[in-house]
């Protein structure tokens, strides 16, 4: 059994710890709270929006009028990878990081032996690992989590929209976790261009559109605008389940750390007795002596 001092030690240490751990528990808790009102604001227009977009791209019928969503087998392929820019989330950056593998090193692996998969990384978790496993990048972006805004966001947006009207990809896939409470976070992947048609057409409410002022107009217009906030709901998505998973991480470490701090006391306890009963075990046995 560990003496005295190194028990008042440990135990001193855990409830340092103890202290960390609750703050950030905390200042998790507040970020969530601001972060899971703005998805929960966003959902509807985003969700209506994409809807309208379907619709509208159901009515185009000549490929050359919608630049994003040209047919045909994708060759090169962009990943677009949002994680965080810090740790102590548990498998929030696990399971991102570990989704995109997979697609780099099956799905899409005789693409990627050819050169033609990159990856969009945003969050430092991210881009750490995949330059340590020697995956191309082609563009790192981790300040744009400390403040996200759409403003903020829509340089970034664009960028990657450009790239596959120019032909630079042929495909974007979205990489991500999306909130669904404090302590679950559902990892996604979504097809982000070209824009795809749900396979199940007649669960899309069907309209007659008449375009005003013209159906030009609206694919240059509306369907950019649409594709603008159905990635920026992504990231805000990410952003909210970050802050969850980190909140509950420290919640469960707190947990942790005071039932250490129980299970050592318990120790110590213990070891201060056994210590106290030698010392009258030595008494008892110098006194016995002197008496003899």
């Amino acid at each position: 059994m560990a003496n005295l001092k190194e028990i008042r030690t440990r135990i001193a240490s855990v409830k340092s710890t103890k202290q960390i751990t609750s703050a950030m528990k905390m200042v998790s808790a507040a970020k969530l709270k601001r972060t899971q009102d703005a998805v929960i604001n966003l959902r509807p227009y985003a969700g209506k929006l994409h809807q309208i977009l379907f619709n509208i791209n159901k009515t185009i019928e000549i490929e050359e009028e919608n630049i994003y969503s040209r047919k045909g087998i994708p060759k090169k392929i962009l990943i677009v990878s949002v994680t965080s820019n810090k740790g102590l989330c548990g498998a929030f950056n696990a399971n991102v990081i570990k989704q995109v593998t997979k697609l780099v090193e099956e799905d899409y692996f005789g693409e990627y032996k050819e050169g033609n998969v990159a990856i969009f990384s945003i969050g430092k978790s991210g881009s750490e690992f995949y330059k340590s496993k020697g995956f191309e990048t082609v563009f790192v972006n981790n300040d744009i989590l400390d403040n996200l805004t759409f403003s903020n966001a829509v340089p970034l947006i664009e960028d990657i929209m450009q790239s596959y009207v120019e032909g630079s990809y042929d495909q974007v896939l979205l990489v991500y976790n999306r909130f669904k409470n404090a302590a679950v976070q559902i990892l996604t992947t979504d097809q982000y261009l070209p824009i795809e048609l749900p396979q199940d057409i007649e669960t899309v409410d069907s309209f007659d559109y008449i375009f005003e002022p013209t159906k030009e107009y609206i694919v240059k217009e509306l369907i950019p605008k649409s594709l603008k906030i159905q990635f920026y709901e992504a990231m805000l998505e990410s952003l909210a389940a970050e802050h969850g998973a980190r909140m509950t991480a420290m919640h469960k470490a707190t947990d942790n750390a005071t039932g250490l701090i129980k299970e050592l006391q318990l120790h110590y306890n213990k070891a201060r007795q056994a210590a106290i009963t030698n010392e009258i075990l030595e008494i008892v046995s110098g006194a016995e002596a002197l008496s003899k």
